[in-house]
Protein backbone atom coordinates (compact mmCIF):
# COMPACT_ATOMS: atom_id res chain seq x y z
CA UNK A 1 0.00 0.00 0.00
CA UNK A 2 1.10 2.95 -0.44
CA UNK A 3 0.34 4.72 2.71
CA UNK A 4 1.68 1.85 4.50
CA UNK A 5 3.49 3.21 7.51
CA UNK A 6 5.79 1.49 10.21
CA UNK A 7 3.17 2.22 13.41
CA UNK A 8 4.22 1.24 17.36
CA UNK A 9 1.26 1.18 20.13
CA UNK A 10 2.02 1.47 23.31
CA UNK A 11 -0.53 -0.46 25.89
CA UNK A 12 -1.72 -3.49 24.48
CA UNK A 13 -5.25 -3.57 26.84
CA UNK A 14 -8.72 -3.94 25.69
CA UNK A 15 -8.43 -1.24 23.79
CA UNK A 16 -5.06 -0.55 22.76
CA UNK A 17 -4.81 -4.29 21.33
CA UNK A 18 -7.77 -3.80 19.10
CA UNK A 19 -6.54 -0.75 17.51
CA UNK A 20 -3.31 -2.78 17.11
CA UNK A 21 -5.38 -5.07 14.91
CA UNK A 22 -6.95 -2.48 13.28
CA UNK A 23 -3.72 -1.14 12.26
CA UNK A 24 -2.32 -3.99 10.69
CA UNK A 25 -5.31 -5.12 9.02
CA UNK A 26 -5.04 -1.99 6.80
CA UNK A 27 -1.76 -3.34 6.27
CA UNK A 28 0.71 -1.45 8.50
CA UNK A 29 3.57 -2.53 9.66
CA UNK A 30 3.00 -3.08 13.37
CA UNK A 31 5.17 -3.26 16.76
CA UNK A 32 3.07 -3.52 19.91
CA UNK A 33 4.67 -3.21 23.43
CA UNK A 34 3.24 -3.92 27.05
CA UNK A 35 4.21 -4.78 30.56
CA UNK A 36 2.30 -7.87 29.77
CA UNK A 37 4.65 -10.34 27.42
CA UNK A 38 1.70 -12.87 27.29
CA UNK A 39 -0.11 -9.91 25.02
CA UNK A 40 3.11 -8.97 23.31
CA UNK A 41 3.55 -12.52 22.20
CA UNK A 42 -0.22 -13.00 21.06
CA UNK A 43 0.31 -9.96 19.24
CA UNK A 44 3.22 -10.79 17.20
CA UNK A 45 1.75 -14.14 16.83
CA UNK A 46 -0.82 -12.35 14.99
CA UNK A 47 1.66 -10.69 12.72
CA UNK A 48 3.08 -7.84 14.80
CA UNK A 49 6.67 -6.68 13.90
CA UNK A 50 9.06 -8.82 16.60
CA UNK A 51 12.12 -7.81 17.54
CA UNK A 52 14.25 -5.28 20.51
CA UNK A 53 12.22 -2.13 21.30
CA UNK A 54 15.65 0.11 20.88
CA UNK A 55 15.61 -0.95 17.57
CA UNK A 56 12.31 -0.89 16.39
CA UNK A 57 12.05 3.06 17.54
CA UNK A 58 13.81 4.90 15.49
CA UNK A 59 12.58 2.99 12.09
CA UNK A 60 8.68 4.04 13.10
CA UNK A 61 6.93 6.95 11.72
CA UNK A 62 4.04 7.01 14.21
CA UNK A 63 3.46 5.87 17.73
CA UNK A 64 0.79 5.69 19.40
CA UNK A 65 0.12 5.80 23.52
CA UNK A 66 -3.08 3.91 24.96
CA UNK A 67 -1.80 4.01 28.39
CA UNK A 68 -3.77 4.47 31.43
CA UNK A 69 -2.77 8.41 32.45
CA UNK A 70 -0.74 11.41 32.22
CA UNK A 71 1.62 9.84 34.18
CA UNK A 72 2.30 6.84 31.97
CA UNK A 73 2.25 9.25 28.77
CA UNK A 74 4.79 11.66 30.21
CA UNK A 75 6.83 8.11 31.13
CA UNK A 76 6.92 6.59 28.02
CA UNK A 77 7.88 10.18 26.35
CA UNK A 78 10.23 11.45 28.57
CA UNK A 79 10.98 9.62 31.25
CA UNK A 80 13.73 7.44 32.17
CA UNK A 81 14.70 5.67 28.97
CA UNK A 82 11.97 8.00 27.29
CA UNK A 83 10.98 6.94 23.30
CA UNK A 84 11.19 10.79 22.49
CA UNK A 85 14.93 10.10 22.51
CA UNK A 86 15.26 7.81 19.98
CA UNK A 87 12.38 8.48 17.71
CA UNK A 88 12.89 10.09 14.31
CA UNK A 89 12.71 13.50 13.94
CA UNK A 90 9.18 14.32 12.25
CA UNK A 91 7.63 11.28 13.75
CA UNK A 92 3.76 11.36 14.93
CA UNK A 93 3.28 10.75 18.38
CA UNK A 94 -0.95 9.81 19.08
CA UNK A 95 -1.53 10.18 22.74
CA UNK A 96 -5.18 8.54 23.93
CA UNK A 97 -5.33 8.24 27.37
CA UNK A 98 -7.51 10.46 28.97
CA UNK A 99 -5.88 13.56 30.79
CA UNK A 100 -6.46 16.96 31.39
CA UNK A 101 -6.17 19.70 28.85
CA UNK A 102 -3.07 21.40 30.58
CA UNK A 103 -1.61 18.52 30.43
CA UNK A 104 -2.10 17.68 26.62
CA UNK A 105 -0.52 21.15 26.09
CA UNK A 106 2.64 20.84 28.18
CA UNK A 107 2.85 17.33 25.67
CA UNK A 108 2.69 18.93 22.62
CA UNK A 109 5.07 21.71 23.57
CA UNK A 110 8.02 18.95 24.86
CA UNK A 111 7.36 17.12 21.90
CA UNK A 112 7.85 19.90 19.24
CA UNK A 113 10.56 20.93 21.13
CA UNK A 114 12.25 17.37 20.23
CA UNK A 115 11.32 17.10 16.48
CA UNK A 116 8.02 15.54 17.38
CA UNK A 117 4.62 16.05 16.44
CA UNK A 118 1.98 15.18 19.11
CA UNK A 119 -1.99 14.68 18.67
CA UNK A 120 -3.96 15.01 21.71
CA UNK A 121 -6.25 12.33 20.66
CA UNK A 122 -8.37 10.59 23.19
CA UNK A 123 -10.80 7.90 22.09
CA UNK A 124 -14.37 6.27 22.56
CA UNK A 125 -15.80 4.00 22.21
CA UNK A 126 -15.17 0.75 24.16
CA UNK A 127 -13.07 -2.23 23.09
CA UNK A 128 -15.30 -3.42 20.68
CA UNK A 129 -15.03 -0.85 18.32
CA UNK A 130 -11.51 -0.56 18.84
CA UNK A 131 -11.24 -4.44 17.16
CA UNK A 132 -12.87 -3.19 14.73
CA UNK A 133 -11.39 0.39 13.78
CA UNK A 134 -14.73 1.76 14.29
CA UNK A 135 -13.84 4.39 17.19
CA UNK A 136 -14.72 7.88 17.48
CA UNK A 137 -11.64 9.79 17.88
CA UNK A 138 -11.35 13.35 20.11
CA UNK A 139 -8.09 14.77 18.25
CA UNK A 140 -6.31 18.02 17.97
CA UNK A 141 -2.80 19.79 17.52
CA UNK A 142 -1.20 21.09 14.50
CA UNK A 143 -1.96 20.65 10.58
CA UNK A 144 0.97 18.85 10.67
CA UNK A 145 0.47 16.63 13.63
CA UNK A 146 -3.02 15.54 12.33
CA UNK A 147 -1.30 15.05 8.31
CA UNK A 148 1.30 12.40 9.87
CA UNK A 149 -0.66 10.71 11.63
CA UNK A 150 -3.84 10.03 9.38
CA UNK A 151 -2.93 6.97 7.76
CA UNK A 152 -3.05 5.31 11.84
CA UNK A 153 -6.06 7.83 12.61
CA UNK A 154 -8.15 6.12 9.04
CA UNK A 155 -7.30 2.71 10.34
CA UNK A 156 -8.58 3.17 13.67
CA UNK A 157 -11.49 5.41 13.54
CA UNK A 158 -15.18 5.71 12.14
CA UNK A 159 -15.02 9.13 13.15
CA UNK A 160 -12.34 11.62 13.27
CA UNK A 161 -13.15 14.77 14.79
CA UNK A 162 -10.51 17.83 14.54
CA UNK A 163 -11.17 19.62 17.16
CA UNK A 164 -8.38 22.73 17.12
CA UNK A 165 -4.93 23.22 15.98
CA UNK A 166 -3.27 22.77 19.43
CA UNK A 167 -3.59 20.24 21.58
CA UNK A 168 -5.83 20.24 24.56
CA UNK A 169 -8.78 20.81 22.91
CA UNK A 170 -9.01 17.33 22.44
CA UNK A 171 -8.90 16.55 25.85
CA UNK A 172 -11.42 18.78 26.72
CA UNK A 173 -13.94 16.95 24.90
CA UNK A 174 -13.61 14.02 26.12
CA UNK A 175 -13.71 15.63 29.91
CA UNK A 176 -17.11 16.49 28.43
CA UNK A 177 -18.28 12.99 27.03
CA UNK A 178 -16.21 11.08 30.33
CA UNK A 179 -18.52 13.17 32.51
CA UNK A 180 -21.62 12.00 30.98
CA UNK A 181 -20.46 8.64 30.51
CA UNK A 182 -19.51 8.20 34.07
CA UNK A 183 -22.75 9.93 35.38
CA UNK A 184 -24.61 7.24 32.81
CA UNK A 185 -22.97 4.52 34.31
CA UNK A 186 -24.17 4.93 37.73
CA UNK A 187 -27.72 6.10 36.75
CA UNK A 188 -28.13 3.01 35.35
CA UNK A 189 -26.85 1.38 38.17
CA UNK A 190 -29.25 3.29 40.76
CA UNK A 191 -32.17 2.61 38.24
CA UNK A 192 -31.78 -0.93 37.64
CA UNK A 193 -31.13 -1.47 41.23
CA UNK A 194 -34.12 1.36 42.24
CA UNK A 195 -36.54 -1.38 39.90
CA UNK A 196 -35.59 -3.71 41.98
CA UNK A 197 -37.00 -2.29 45.27
CA UNK A 198 -40.27 -2.44 43.40
CA UNK A 199 -40.59 -5.62 42.37
CA UNK A 200 -39.17 -5.14 38.54
CA UNK A 201 -36.80 -7.53 37.60
CA UNK A 202 -33.68 -6.51 35.91
CA UNK A 203 -34.19 -8.26 32.35
CA UNK A 204 -37.59 -6.91 32.32
CA UNK A 205 -36.06 -3.45 33.14
CA UNK A 206 -33.20 -3.34 30.44
CA UNK A 207 -36.39 -4.57 28.14
CA UNK A 208 -38.26 -1.98 28.50
CA UNK A 209 -35.95 1.29 29.38
CA UNK A 210 -34.03 0.55 25.62
CA UNK A 211 -37.79 0.89 24.10
CA UNK A 212 -38.83 4.23 26.27
CA UNK A 213 -37.20 7.92 26.63
CA UNK A 214 -35.33 7.08 29.86
CA UNK A 215 -32.77 4.77 27.67
CA UNK A 216 -28.75 5.81 27.04
CA UNK A 217 -26.25 4.39 25.49
CA UNK A 218 -24.48 3.59 28.46
CA UNK A 219 -27.66 1.79 29.46
CA UNK A 220 -28.57 -0.44 26.75
CA UNK A 221 -24.85 -1.27 26.55
CA UNK A 222 -23.62 -1.92 30.43
CA UNK A 223 -27.47 -2.81 31.79
CA UNK A 224 -27.41 -6.54 30.02
CA UNK A 225 -23.83 -7.07 31.95
CA UNK A 226 -25.74 -7.27 35.26
CA UNK A 227 -28.70 -9.25 33.98
CA UNK A 228 -26.07 -11.99 32.94
CA UNK A 229 -23.96 -11.65 36.26
CA UNK A 230 -21.55 -10.48 33.77
CA UNK A 231 -18.65 -8.31 35.05
CA UNK A 232 -15.81 -9.26 32.96
CA UNK A 233 -14.00 -5.90 32.29
CA UNK A 234 -14.93 -4.23 29.32
CA UNK A 235 -14.08 -1.30 31.17
CA UNK A 236 -13.12 -1.67 34.61
CA UNK A 237 -14.41 0.38 37.93
CA UNK A 238 -10.74 1.60 38.21
CA UNK A 239 -10.88 4.02 35.31
CA UNK A 240 -13.55 5.87 36.69
CA UNK A 241 -12.41 7.36 39.91
CA UNK A 242 -9.46 8.13 37.62
CA UNK A 243 -11.49 9.88 34.44
CA UNK A 244 -14.35 11.57 37.00
CA UNK A 245 -11.26 13.02 38.99
CA UNK A 246 -9.96 14.41 36.23
CA UNK A 247 -13.15 16.01 35.25
CA UNK A 248 -14.10 17.85 38.35
CA UNK A 249 -10.19 18.89 38.60
CA UNK A 250 -10.36 20.94 35.10
CA UNK A 251 -13.70 21.98 36.29
CA UNK A 252 -12.55 23.08 39.82
CA UNK A 253 -10.14 25.39 37.87
CA UNK A 254 -12.90 26.91 36.19
CA UNK A 255 -14.71 27.71 38.99
CA UNK A 256 -17.95 24.96 37.54
CA UNK A 257 -19.74 23.08 40.04
CA UNK A 258 -20.14 19.73 38.79
CA UNK A 259 -22.66 18.10 41.44
CA UNK A 260 -23.61 15.04 39.39
CA UNK A 261 -20.45 14.31 38.55
CA UNK A 262 -19.16 14.54 42.21
CA UNK A 263 -22.14 12.05 43.31
CA UNK A 264 -21.06 9.51 40.66
CA UNK A 265 -17.39 9.60 41.49
CA UNK A 266 -18.65 8.74 45.03
CA UNK A 267 -20.00 5.75 44.02
CA UNK A 268 -16.81 4.68 41.71
CA UNK A 269 -14.62 4.70 45.23
CA UNK A 270 -17.12 3.00 46.61
CA UNK A 271 -17.12 0.02 44.29
CA UNK A 272 -13.22 0.36 44.12
CA UNK A 273 -12.91 0.29 47.94
CA UNK A 274 -14.81 -2.40 48.06
CA UNK A 275 -12.69 -3.94 46.13
CA UNK A 276 -14.65 -4.49 42.56
CA UNK A 277 -11.89 -1.93 41.11
CA UNK A 278 -11.01 -4.64 38.48
CA UNK A 279 -14.60 -6.04 37.86
CA UNK A 280 -16.62 -4.10 34.73
CA UNK A 281 -17.92 -0.93 35.67
CA UNK A 282 -21.49 -2.00 35.71
CA UNK A 283 -20.46 -3.76 39.12
CA UNK A 284 -21.14 -0.35 40.84
CA UNK A 285 -24.59 -1.66 40.61
CA UNK A 286 -23.27 -3.82 43.69
CA UNK A 287 -22.86 -1.12 45.97
CA UNK A 288 -26.14 0.45 45.07
CA UNK A 289 -27.91 -2.84 45.87
CA UNK A 290 -25.99 -3.62 48.79
CA UNK A 291 -27.02 -0.19 50.27
CA UNK A 292 -31.01 -1.61 49.45
CA UNK A 293 -30.73 -4.88 50.54
CA UNK A 294 -31.77 -6.56 47.27
CA UNK A 295 -29.71 -9.36 45.39
CA UNK A 296 -28.68 -8.79 41.88
CA UNK A 297 -28.44 -11.85 39.29
CA UNK A 298 -26.06 -13.78 39.89
CA UNK A 299 -25.35 -13.05 43.68
CA UNK A 300 -25.44 -14.73 46.53
CA UNK A 301 -25.31 -18.65 45.36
Amino acid sequence: MADRKRIGIFGLGSMGYGMAQSLLRAGHVVAGFDINADAVGRFQAEGGLQGVQQDILPTLDIVILVVLNADQTRDVLFGENGISEVLPTGASVIACATVAPDFAKDMEARSSAVGLHYLDAPISGGSVKAASGDLSIMASGKKAAFDAARPALDAMAETVFELGDAAGAGSAMKAVNQMLAGVHIAAMAEAVTFGMTQGVDPAKTVEVITQCAGNSWMFENRAPHIVAADYTPRSSVNIWPKDLGIVLDVAKDASFSAPLTAAALQQFVAAAGSGLGLEDDAAVAKIYARNAGVTLPGEGK
